[in-house]
């Protein structure tokens, strides 16, 4: 009767214990395993699930965003070069304003980045009406007298073929003229020993006095202040880097209203001129193999049907003031791009072309390939927690159940030892009393 009494009191004990603890658990166990797979499986789901609509338009929005910046930055560096008519003109005002026309950027020093102020001009120089150079600031420093250039023609310039003195000496009063970024060009084999394209934006716009047109006053914009405005975006990613990897297919470029390529992660591909002031041919369907075995590959889009036909209609559909979303083929790879146009205007930039236009685009086939592998860590991480959760379930109720036998076989023993071993016998009555009464 005893041995019963404790498997009641065991199972009783037991029972509660399982309810209480047990179950709880268990559940909260399955729930959370149960979130964590659904978690996985929704991100996995968004990761395969590429460059759906809603992710085209993301990007493209951003594009737009972009060329919105890019146009408002231009249009300050024109406020300065019309600002900087009513300076007085003298080196050390000149000076004075380079000085305080600085904006950050980022560099990569001894392998290690780095932000730094930088000059937004890395020239202002002041022309006679003639074309004589009268006051020029380079670098910070007064270019001495004797080595101040005629720059009445082209060749007189510091590219030998610039035309920012001709063009702008016949404009009117609060008129400037934007010259193409200009620079020398980069090569494949330089750009992979490490050489960069640097260059500059001519700001340039007559300055007036009693008599008429006195001179010519240019701002020259260091490009690496435009440059950073594509070079480090990566379209499908909140986050700004310093330079965009072009072997990911996933990057942002910016193309001028000719159609040439102005900034771009690989340097090779924008446009530049060679020693003697020459332009570099850019790519076309008749030189395109010549030039690629020497390392030369300047893009013009408009020169670019022999590679994919919408590639020229996309040059021209931003230059007709338009953004949108076209995939071509570029080699063997489909790109997705999303363009929206620059609208910066000057007196060499009618509307609706302006400036130009800013492309983000993605290798469709790349970014397929990394949702994938994506995917696939997502799924292994999933299943490893999942086995994880199991594991941990499993021990804790090994632990649970013998923490459980452990507590009722105490509880037992205690309930035991406070009740004598004959409380739980019935009461027997003596046969001799009854017969005596």
């Amino acid at each position: 009767m005893a041995d019963t009494n404790r498997k009641k009191q065991f199972s009783t004990v037991g029972g509660v214990f399982f309810l209480l603890i047990v179950i709880p658990l268990s559940l909260m166990a399955f729930l959370i395993a149960n979130g964590m797979f659904k978690l996985g499986y929704s991100v996995k789901e968004r990761a395969v699930n590429v460059l759906d609509q809603k992710s085209q338009e993301e990007i493209k929005i951003r594009a737009i965003n972009t060329a919105e910046e890019v146009a408002n930055f231009l249009n300050e560096r024109k406020k300065d070069v019309l600002t900087a008519t009513i300076l007085p003109a003298n080196d050390v005002t000149y000076k004075q304003f380079l000085k305080e026309n600085n904006k950050n950027i980022w560099i990569k020093e001894d392998g290690k980045l780095k932000q730094i102020s930088a000059p937004l001009y890395t020239e202002m120089t002041f022309i006679d009406k003639k074309g004589k150079e009268i006051i020029k600031i380079a670098g910070g420093q007064t270019i001495p007298a004797d080595k101040l250039a005629n720059v009445g023609k082209p060749s007189g310039t510091n590219y030998a073929a610039e035309e920012y003195f001709t063009k702008a000496k016949d404009l009117n009063k609060g008129e400037v003229y934007v010259s193409p970024v200009t620079g020398w060009y980069v090569s494949k084999p330089e750009y992979a020993k490490g050489k960069a394209f640097s260059g500059v934006i001519r700001f340039a716009t007559p300055v007036f006095g009693k008599e008429g047109l006195s001179g010519i006053i240019v701002l020259s914009l260091d490009y690496r202040h435009l440059a950073r405005f594509t070079n480090q975006i990566i379209p499908t990613e909140v986050n700004h880097v310093l330079k965009a990897d072009a072997s990911t297919g996933n990057y942002a470029y910016m193309v001028d209203n000719r159609g040439f390529m102005i900034v771009h992660p690989n340097d090779y591909h924008i446009a530049g001129l060679n020693p003697d002031g020459t332009a570099v041919p850019a790519l076309a369907a008749d030189n395109a193999a010549d030039l690629t075995k020497k390392g030369i590959e300047v893009l013009n889009l408009n020169q670019l049907n022999f590679m994919d036909p919408n590639l020229p209609k996309i040059a021209k559909e931003a230059a007709d003031g338009k953004s949108g979303i076209v995939n071509y083929k570029f080699g063997a790879h489909t790109k997705f791009v999303a363009y929206a146009p620059i609208k910066f205007n000057a007196a060499n930039l009618p509307a609706p072309a302006g400036f130009g236009w800013v492309g983000m685009g993605i290798d469709v086939e790349k970014y397929n390939e990394a949702a994938i592998q994506a995917s696939q860590n997502i799924d292994k991480e999933a299943k490893a927690w999942t086995a994880t959760i199991i594991f941990i379930v499993i021990a804790s109720m090994i632990i649970l159940f013998l923490i459980m036998w452990l507590l009722v076989r105490g509880i037992n023993r205690s309930l035991q030892a406070e009740i004598p071993e004959d409380a739980n016998q019935p009461p027997t009555f003596d046969d001799d009393e009854e017969d005596d009464k």
